[in-house]
């Protein structure tokens, strides 16, 4: 009965996989950077929420997923001096290798259809460094 009872915990463990839920976070550390330092950034996701504001250099924290069935999250850094809109970058969520491969190679249907789409941990966000290079100003504000 104990065989039993451990043979069906290993099973139901391996078929209810979600390999990367199990490895990856819901958010994800961007360095946000500009050469020269010292300019105003505000990051906006999709929906043009403001989610963080400040000045370069710095590390931000940001969630990979917005919880709903494949909501993977995308975010616009934009890069100010004196108010006025200097340029602007994308931060892109794309599926990681842990998703695509991680639950064919252990079997995670559920965790590949049902359990990882719901969880940021199945997204990278690109580029993990952002480096905004800047050249001057301009008057188009956004």
């Amino acid at each position: 009965m104990k065989k039993l009872f451990m043979g069906a915990l290993v099973l139901s463990s391996v078929l209810l996989s979600a390999c990367a839920t199990i490895v990856g976070d819901d958010s994800q550390l961007v360095q946000v950077n500009s050469n020269p330092s010292g300019v105003d950034f505000t990051i906006k996701d999709e929906t043009g929420v403001v989610v963080s504001r400040g000045i370069t250099p710095q590390s931000v924290v940001l969630q990979k997923s917005d919880g709903s069935y494949f909501g993977k999250k995308n975010y616009d850094i934009i890069f100010c001096r004196d108010s006025e809109h200097i340029t602007e970058l994308p931060i892109k969520a794309s599926a990681n290798g842990w998703y695509i491969g991680g639950n064919i190679a252990f079997g995670g249907l559920i965790g590949w259809l049902a359990v990882d789409p719901f969880n940021g941990g199945m997204y990278t966000l690109k580029p993990k460094t952002a480096n905004a290079v800047i050249a001057g100003g301009c008057n188009a504000q956004k």
